[in-house]
């Protein structure tokens, strides 16, 4: 197996500008500098020219890149913000949903050294970075091999379970058709060569290259979240319904750890409201730097959260990021809970409307302006000195809390465990083999 090459869409507008930091080439031309490019009529206009796609290849693959201007990173979070971005690899352009989406194309390690850059502190400790490396580049081919499988089957694919009385989605990437991931935290987040990289993000790609989790014969797909909260989460309680044995409930902490039942709702309230003893229960601002870029650290309390909302609030929220009006929220009410106490489904009742919501990223969008930290809440009603109701929801984690805890991954690095250890502490029976 030679090393893959991976296609990446980075940004999707109506017109993108864009600079060649060398000679790149183009329909047989070089060209070179500041471009830009708009859509019209359905096609790319560029140079007074309409165009279906565009391919611009560096002339000197080991020294070229490119910058794309303004490019939206954390879509749809909390932090969700503008940067300019460089980039190795070459650039594709193509028109799909009425924008233009700007694709960098590259090889799997460059791709990765990206991302580990982007995903953690550059800073992290070596073993940390090495675990990373093989579980988003395991994720990555498993993506990949997934999306191929889809489309040879010819089946429909459906993320989507939809009654009057009931909506059940999940959020994977099985909507990239064009390409093979996004850039953004829906996928694996990549910001090209903009995150300085370091040379023990190098060291770390390079002391794993070709490496990769696998389990009966599979590429695994490696799931990594911020904070699991104290708990592993199951694949099928995010996702669609597959079981897979090596993403399986577990405390997050040293073997022989006894798990609490969190499907059970008493069970669930007492370990959300408290703060047990985890790996990832750290506020070592050093560690958490190893893990948390400059935007992730403007979030503070993960491991255990608060939100409040009056009725009123609520109410107009679950309206407009739902786009189903419930009228008045009178109480909202846990009908499943995941192995981490993560709500599966939970019932919205209103004064025009009840109904179930679920899986755990529709709950965290629905209850928050972005996305609420994980759908591990367990919710109180409270009145005001106006003798009004107050939504009081405490929670845990941040993520859906599935594979890796990037927090207690970082703690057990501090530890001394090695890089095969923390895998396989959280992916449970898989094996790390080197694959290319």
């Amino acid at each position: 197996m030679k090393e893959p090459k991976v296609s990446v869409g980075i940004m999707f507008e109506p017109e993108i500008v864009f600079v060649l930091n060398s000679v790149f080439t183009s329909n047989g031309k070089e060209f070179a500098g500041e471009q830009k490019v708009c859509l019209s009529d359905g096609k790319i206009l560029w140079n007074g020219n309409l165009f279906d796609n565009l391919l611009f290849e560096p002339k000197n693959e080991s020294e070229a890149s490119f910058m794309l201007k303004d490019v939206t990173i954390g879509i749809n979070f909390h932090w969700e913000r503008k940067e300019d971005q460089v980039f190795k690899g070459a650039l594709k352009l193509i028109v799909e949903n009425d924008r233009l989406t700007a694709i960098n194309l590259l090889g799997v390690e460059e791709y990765l050294t990206s991302v580990i850059s982007s995903e953690m502190s550059a800073t992290a400790s070596l073993e940390l970075l090495k675990a990373h490396a093989v579980i988003s580049r395991s994720w990555l081919l498993a993506q990949i091999e997934k999306n191929k499988e889809i489309v040879s089957s010819g089946a429909s694919y459906s993320t989507m379970k939809e009654t009057p009385e009931e909506l059940i989605r999940w959020y994977d990437r099985e909507d990239h058709v064009n390409f093979d991931i996004c850039a953004d935290d829906h996928c694996q987040r990549y910001q090209g060569i903009t995150r300085a990289s370091t040379s023990m993000v190098k060291k770390a790609i390079e002391q794993t290259r070709g490496e990769l989790l696998m389990f009966d014969g599979k590429i695994c797909d490696a799931r990594y979240s911020k904070s699991c909260g104290g708990v592993f989460e199951e694949f099928q309680n995010c996702w669609e319904e597959i079981n897979y044995s090596y993403l399986t409930g577990k405390c997050d902490l040293p073997e022989g750890a006894v798990m609490p039942d969190l499907t059970v709702e008493a069970n669930a309230r007492e370990w959300i409201t408290s703060s047990p003893d985890s790996f990832c229960n750290t506020t070592d601002k050093k560690i958490l730097s190893q893990v948390l870029n400059n935007y992730d650290q403007e979030t503070v309390n993960f491991y255990r959260w608060q939100v409040k909302y009056s009725q009123d609030e609520i109410s107009e929220l679950i309206k407009r990021r739902s786009g189903t009006d419930y009228g008045t929220v009178s109480d909202l009410i846990p009908v499943e809970r995941g192995t981490s106490g993560r709500l599966v489904r939970l019932k919205i009742v209103g004064s025009k409307k009840t109904r179930i919501i679920g899986k755990e990223l529709e709950i965290r969008r629905t209850l928050s302006e972005s996305h609420l930290y994980s759908s591990a809440f367990v919710v109180d009603k409270e009145v005001d000195g106006e003798g009004k109701s107050v939504f009081v929801l405490n929670g845990a984690g941040w993520g859906h809390g599935v594979g890796l805890c990037q927090i207690g991954a970082a703690v057990m690095g501090e530890k001394g465990y090695g890089y095969n250890q923390i895998l396989l502490h959280y992916f449970v029976g898989a094996s790390v083999e080197k694959r290319y």
